[in-house]
């Protein structure tokens, strides 16, 4: 363990094995009821309607400007890591970095599903590469410096729109402390090309990327973020751990 982690907390209550038993099958029905209702909830998403997305987006990549069309590849569908990383930063947010870590290990199992994923960020593309090499990824990060995909999709804001008292956030309008803000978008393209906004998701939405939390979420001490400054105070750019 951690030795900056410190268990306060009272030891649990002790019970035979029969007991646990049966607290554990009381559980169980909550978690299978559980699993039932995000299947009726994916079911659900998988419904929604599609809105073409006609703008002309274009990202530097390392292959050379690429539209959105273009960052498919193969695949008929695009997952995006809107990934908080604004122009003259010298790093990427630690937090959008701890999604990220989970990424390379399930590109090719998402190709085999025909699902694409990249990451995109407002900073440089020399920037980005350059942190990506420190960080060791694999997966494809791209630059919208010249274009407006972020500010379109909800994770970047102007000067103005945050000094007016409130941004459109998560599908809410308010305040917002940052100019940059973290977020996954999926997109589907048709045979002739076109392609179409199918779903975002925003704020705790985005810890469907940090499988760290599901498997903490398992244990006795789950995430164990109650009397820290903020949630995720405790994560670093996972090279940075050893000298926080």
């Amino acid at each position: 363990m951690n030795a900056n982690v410190v268990d306060i907390r009272p030891p649990p209550h002790i019970v035979d094995r029969d007991a646990w038993l049966r607290a554990r099958m009381q559980l169980l029905a909550r978690e299978k009821a559980l699993t039932r209702l995000q299947d009726e909830v994916s079911q659900a998403r998988r419904g929604l309607p599609w809105v073409r997305v006609d703008t002309p987006y274009l990202f530097d990549t390392l292959d050379g400007p690429r539209s959105l069309a273009e960052l498919f590849g193969e695949c008929s569908q695009l997952m995006v890591q809107h990934f908080m990383f604004a122009p003259g930063w010298e790093q990427g947010c630690k937090s959008c970095s701890f999604m990220a870590d989970h990424n390379d290990g399930a590109l090719a199992h998402l190709a085999q599903r025909d699902l694409a994923f990249v990451a995109i960020a407002r900073a440089p593309l020399p920037t980005l590469e350059a942190f990506r090499q420190r960080m060791g990824w694999k997966f494809r990060f791209v630059s919208s410096n010249r274009n407006s995909f972020n500010h379109d999709f909800g994770v970047a804001f102007t000067q103005d729109e945050m000094s007016s008292g409130g941004v459109d956030y998560n599908y809410t309008r308010q305040p917002f402390p940052h100019q940059e803000a973290p977020g996954i978008s999926v997109f589907a393209r048709d045979a002739h090309g076109q392609v179409f906004h199918t779903y975002s998701r925003f704020g705790r939405g985005v810890e469907v990327m940090m499988h760290t939390y599901a498997l903490l979420e398992l244990t006795p001490r789950g995430r164990d973020e109650d009397l820290l400054a903020y949630p995720m105070a405790w994560v670093r750019h996972h090279d940075r751990y050893e000298t926080a």
